[in-house]
């Protein structure tokens, strides 16, 4: 790999440049703090992603290049470091944050000029790692490097996945917080992105009374990563929320898309760029549930659920707002656009719906159509992804029973049969209004429904083989998350096990990793 590429533009125009000390420290007026990844004596390669390697500028991967992929060597003109930032965490504010276990190594720019940060997470200790050690068990870290391609494969924004490693080290951590610490295999992951910068960030400046940094930070953040604003003065910074706003909806409306529930959206894991960011206890959705949350910290309030994926989104924003106040000073701009951003939202949300069915356009009958919809798929506990690959299936004349009878998580007698055999008549009166072919809606259905989703059983599965030195499963998970419009495996395109419902990490997890 091309290391000696990498270049460090953040670190140049921002305060900070405190040493390296591993103890919990609060640095106010800062953004952030440098430091050194601990460095592993004995590590092994368990994955590399060349291809995004090369798209990157890195190329391929080379003998002596793990060293690197873990923290160990680093080029002489990189100076690693850490950021701070705060924020809400289960709607309470958290003060000041930081990356407690992700080291920025730098930037890379490729031949198109496209930019790209590069971060090691479970390297090590930072100073904001609030008496944690700064490490990653390996459970956390392949959930991270497989489920960020996958969302990637599907068309959704987010953070990537360059290489995964064993450290050579063992972790001690108390997986569901009931006081039985184990340990567990260490590990370290490199992850990409255009940036890491979130709502957090922002929000830090602000509660800390730094204007002018703020304004820095908002002006370099425009400059970098919105070329499409080009007003000046007091518009360019609503001209920055808006856009924000617009792209956290469709972001969101994407999760909607493919029943991805992130598990712990507090504002310090928004992304301002509108990508997904920080795979905890996040999980792909298999029975249809609205309040459903993977994360065992979020009960019982299930506030990050499924279905208020939207709704916490918006609230977020509010707390962004609040950031943004002292650039933008204009409170009736700031209340509509968030009020705008429930318009918006639903009817992105609805226009995505309309593609899942095959509907060339969004009617007004169909917002009656959809909850009558939702209604059935949770009162059925049916299978998000494998109900509208079933029903791409789906004629007239079909066997309901035969082709239905894998898709809920209960018994389907004859009364709930029907409920679905009168759905699917209401369905095809409703696709007699498309004015495009039934060919035409087909394929817009393929297009929106993946075949494949990266399921938490599966992931459990995949974890327990590489413990054990095996890379078969991760080998054919990789293959068919990049290929999720494709059922390249007949044995994925399943629901859960009945023998995966209890156990931690295949139904529900924690927020340690």
């Amino acid at each position: 790999m091309n290391i000696e590429h990498i270049r460090q533009p953040f670190i140049k125009k921002f305060p900070g440049d405190f040493s390296n000390n591993l103890m919990q420290r609060n640095t106010p007026k800062v953004l952030f703090a440098t430091t050194q990844p601990a460095g592993f004596d004995q590590p092994q390669l368990i994955v590399f992603n060349t291809t995004l390697s090369e798209e990157i500028g890195l190329g391929k991967y080379e003998e002596g290049d793990l060293n690197f992929l873990v923290g160990t060597h680093l080029p002489e003109n990189v100076q690693t470091y850490a950021t701070a930032y705060a924020g809400h965490q289960f709607g309470n504010w958290a003060g000041q944050l930081g990356d407690g276990r992700a080291i920025l190594a730098g930037e890379i720019i490729n031949e198109t000029g496209k930019k790209t940060e590069i971060q090691w997470k479970g390297a090590g200790a930072t100073p904001y790692s609030r008496h944690a050690d700064g490490r990653a068990v390996l459970r956390s870290s392949v959930r991270e490097y497989l489920m960020s391609e996958a969302m990637y494969h599907l068309g959704i924004p987010t953070t990537r996945a360059l290489s995964l490693a064993f450290t050579g080290e063992d972790v001690v951590r108390d997986i569901m917080y009931n006081g039985n610490p184990q340990y567990e295999k260490g590990a370290v992951i490199i992850r990409t992105a255009e940036s890491f910068l979130r709502f957090g960030h922002f929000e830090l400046m602000s509660a800390q009374g730094e204007y002018k940094t703020l304004q820095d930070l908002v002006d370099f953040t425009i400059e970098n990563y919105f070329p499409e604003i080009i007003s000046s003065g007091d518009q360019r910074y609503k001209d920055f929320f808006e856009n924000i706003s617009i792209r956290t909806a469709d972001l969101i409306v994407e999760w909607f898309r493919v029943g991805f529930v992130h598990g712990v959206m507090n504002t310090d894991n928004m992304s301002i760029l509108g990508l997904t960011i920080d795979y905890g206890p996040y999980s792909m959705m298999d029975e249809y549930d609205l309040n459903f949350t993977p994360n065992t910290t979020d009960l019982p309030g299930r506030r990050y659920a499924f279905g208020k994926q939207g709704q916490i989104a918006q609230w977020n924003l509010w707390q962004l707002a609040n950031a943004l106040h002292p650039l933008i000073k204009d409170e009736k701009f700031l209340e509509n656009t968030l009020n705008n951003f429930g318009t918006y939202f639903w009817k992105t949300h609805d226009n995505m719906l309309c593609r899942k069915f095959g509907f060339d356009e969004l009617l007004k009958e169909d917002e009656e159509f959809f909850t009558n919809w939702q209604g059935l798929m949770q009162e059925l506990q049916l299978d998000y992804t494998l109900f509208f690959n079933i029903l791409e299936k789906t004629t007239p004349e079909a066997d309901i029973q035969e082709l239905f009878k894998n898709v809920s998580y209960i018994t389907l007698n004859e009364e709930k049969l029907k409920k679905i055999q009168d759905f699917i008549k209401t369905y095809e009166s409703r696709l007699k209004l498309n004015a495009i072919s039934k060919e035409d809606s087909l394929a817009i259905m393929k297009k929106t429904n993946p075949k494949f989703i990266l399921r938490n059983y599966l992931l459990y599965e995949c974890i327990e083989e590489i413990t054990h030195g095996k890379t078969t499963m991760l080998e054919k998970l990789t293959q068919a998350l990049e290929n999720p419009y494709q059922e390249l495996f007949s044995e994925f395109s399943s629901k859960r096990p009945s023998g995966y419902d209890d156990i931690a990490g295949c139904s529900t997890l924690s927020c340690s990793s």
